[in-house]
Parts: C-alpha cells; sequence; structure tokens
C-alpha cells in the first residue's frame, strides 16, 4: 500500500460542495488520502434540495473507470450516489476483483427530500452491492428502504444477511432528545452504539463525510472499531464547524 493511500470515491457532483464527490476529496484529503474520483450523476441543486439529476451514461462512465484503473490502483473504494442501475455492471465488475475496503453508503434521497431512488435502485443495491461491501453506512429511513423492515435493528440484520459485512446506521435523521445514537452491527452478531451531543442544524453533506472518513481510516490501516471511531469524530466536528453559505442546510467544515 502506498504511504499516501489512493482511495477512489464514486458518487455524484452536488455544485454547492456541500456532499457528493466534493464532500469525498475535502475528507479524503484532511484524514491523509488522495482522492481518485468518477463521477456518476450531475445534479442540479442547491442547499434547499435537489431540482434535477443527470445520470452519466453507463458507456462514458465505462470510459471514466478504464482509463483510471489502467494507470493508477486504488487501495479502498467509496461508493455513494448511483443515479443509475446502469452504471452497476461496471461498479461490480470492479469490485469482484478488488481485495481493499468497500464502503457504501446506499445515498436514496436528498436532505431536502428529492427521491434519488428510482423504482429499482433499492432492489439492485440490495442484491448486486452489498455482497460485494465491506461497510455500509445508511441512516435508519435508508435502512428500512432497503430492506422492508419496519424495525431499524431488522433491517440491519438484512442488509448483512445480503452480505455486507457490518452495518454503521447512522440515527441523526430520527434522533429523539439531546443525543444521537449511531449503531455498528457486524457478522459476528455484536452491535455497537457510539452516542454524540444532537447538533442544533439541519446539515447537508454528512453522511458523505461520515462514509469516507472511514473509507480512508479502513484505508490507512485501521481495524473496523478504530476506523468508524474515528470516522465518526471527524463528522461530528466537521458538523461543529459548519456555516451557512446559503439559505438552506449548513454545510460542514471538514479539515483536521
Amino acid at each position: 500500500m502506498n504511504s499516501v493511500p489512493n482511495i477512489l470515491c464514486i458518487g455524484g457532483h452536488d455544485p454547492t460542495g456541500g456532499a457528493g464527490i466534493q464532500a469525498d476529496i475535502e475528507t479524503v484529503t484532511a484524514l491523509g488520502g488522495r482522492a481518485l474520483t468518477l463521477i456518476t450523476a450531475l445534479t442540479a441543486q442547491d442547499t434547499h434540495n435537489i431540482a434535477s439529476i443527470q445520470a452519466i451514461s453507463a458507456a462514458f462512465f465505462g470510459e471514466q473507470l478504464n482509463r483510471l484503473q489502467d494507470d493508477i490502483r486504488p487501495d479502498a473504494i467509496k461508493i455513494g450516489l448511483l443515479g443509475s442501475t446502469k452504471l452497476l455492471p461496471a461498479i461490480c465488475g470492479l469490485l469482484q476483483d478488488f481485495r481493499g475496503p468497500v464502503v457504501l453508503d446506499p445515498v436514496l434521497a436528498a436532505g431536502g427530500g428529492f427521491d434519488l431512488d428510482g423504482s429499482e435502485l433499492a432492489e439492485a443495491v440490495v442484491a448486486e452491492l452489498l455482497p460485494l461491501t465491506g461497510l455500509a453506512t445508511p441512516n435508519q429511513a435508508e435502512a428500512r428502504r432497503l430492506t422492508g423492515c419496519a424495525d431499524a435493528g431488522q433491517a440491519a440484520t438484512a442488509l448483512l444477511r445480503a452480505g455486507t459485512s457490518a452495518v454503521l446506521m447512522t440515527g441523526a435523521d430520527e434522533a429523539q432528545g439531546a443525543q444521537v445514537i449511531n449503531r455498528l452491527f457486524s457478522k459476528d452478531g455484536q452491535t455497537r452504539a457510539f452516542e454524540w451531543p444532537l447538533l442544533p442544524y439541519v446539515y447537508h453533506g454528512s453522511g458523505c463525510t461520515l462514509a469516507s472518513a472511514c473509507t480512508t481510516r479502513l484505508a490507512l490501516g485501521d481495524d473496523l472499531i478504530a476506523a468508524v471511531e474515528h470516522a465518526q469524530r471527524f463528522t461530528w466536528d466537521a458538523l461543529t464547524r459548519a456555516g451557512q453559505p446559503g439559505g438552506g442546510q449548513w454545510l460542514p467544515g471538514r479539515r483536521t
């Protein structure tokens, strides 16, 4: 492995810089990695919500991937917004031969409510991507949507049965009281809870930040528990430094 690990980030472009590929680049760089990127989709959005999304064609995505693969070998892979099921054959082909950490952030809806799922994306993620993933980082609503389970714990179990090795389920989207509880579920049946003070604003890009931080820490050699703990601390610190450059959600301040 390189002293500076190459982290391949696969996801969409957010013009605000709050989420998506720019969030990945900022996080990976702050934590000591080198970000490689493959764009899956372009979005028209602001800090309030997404207005529309345009998926990259499968042919052009494949060209991006092939040119990059021929030149630079990634040490870890983070997957975010897919945009289209048509990109899955190329992504799954990449993962089938990959032996490093793979982290999946199953982005199904924007913070403002815009639906990014489509009719069949969630099913394809569970059937095709999860078996090739070491860690999935859904929030509770995404976990239920992926599995059809009403209970978050049952949803985590279903995701593990689908093939991923671990699930870090975040709880900020449905937090009650003054604490956010994130839970790590492992295939060995162990569950670990992490509690964080609930911050006062609505944030854009926290999920991207967390997943990219987990990926980078795993690439740097952390075991799963250490990577998840470090990534949550980095994300929480970034949210405490968040600003509101527009009129909507707050954007994280990602730095060490």
